[in-house]
């Protein structure tokens, strides 16, 4: 008989320890801390580079805002801008029978979000002729170019040649919707001779 009762509080003291060790983690579970959560999400974005490569930045009216095309890009690891190598550039009027800009630079630069675009060494910018505005030429150097407001400006020298109008000056701001144009300093203009009717 004490053998048996032996038996039956050593059954009971295990179960007794196993009911209590089930308390004690549902204790830890309801009064401890949380889980540390995983943030890790990924691999980080690695770098790349493109050659021959064609891109279209879009503005919110879901029109053109510019397009570049150039013989490599690069995109450096842990930075979301781009590097590219002697652009080829448009910058869309989206109005009819008014031509884009076109253009090319030595290196350009365009941050994570397309909103901001650098263009470094000397920068060409061209728009053909329509209806009594004649060919325009840009010249200059270090533009930095809003694309989504069609808006440019550089602190460098710059010549613009519309026609017989000759204009330089040092420092330019641009804003190509409204067709203005604004040189900054030490101006120096040269305008063709009116034309008088016979």
């Amino acid at each position: 008989m004490s053998e048996w009762l032996r038996d039956r509080r050593l059954a009971a003291a295990i179960v007794a320890v196993a009911l209590l060790a089930g308390a004690a983690q549902l204790l830890l579970w309801w009064i401890g801390p949380p889980p540390k959560t995983n943030e890790f999400v990924g691999p980080p974005r690695s770098g790349y580079t493109l050659t021959d490569f064609k891109l279209t930045q879009y503005g919110t009216d879901g029109l053109p805002s510019f397009l570049i095309q150039a013989p490599q890009l690069e995109r450096r690891e842990g930075d979301e801008s781009l590097y590219i190598n002697t652009p080829d550039f448009r910058l869309p009027s989206n109005q009819p029978a008014v031509p884009d800009w076109l253009g090319h630079s030595l290196y350009g630069w365009v941050n994570h979000d397309g909103s901001l675009l650098k263009l470094q060494g000397p920068v060409h910018m061209e728009r053909a002729a329509f209806d009594d505005t004649p060919r325009t030429t840009i010249d200059t150097s270090d533009v930095t170019a809003w694309p989504k407001q069609n808006r440019l400006q550089t602190a460098a020298p710059a010549r613009l040649v519309q026609g017989g109008t000759r204009i330089h000056g040092v420092g330019m701001r641009a804003d190509l919707n409204d067709k203005h144009l604004e040189l900054l300093d030490d101006v120096h203009a040269t305008f063709p001779p009116r034309q008088h009717a016979h």
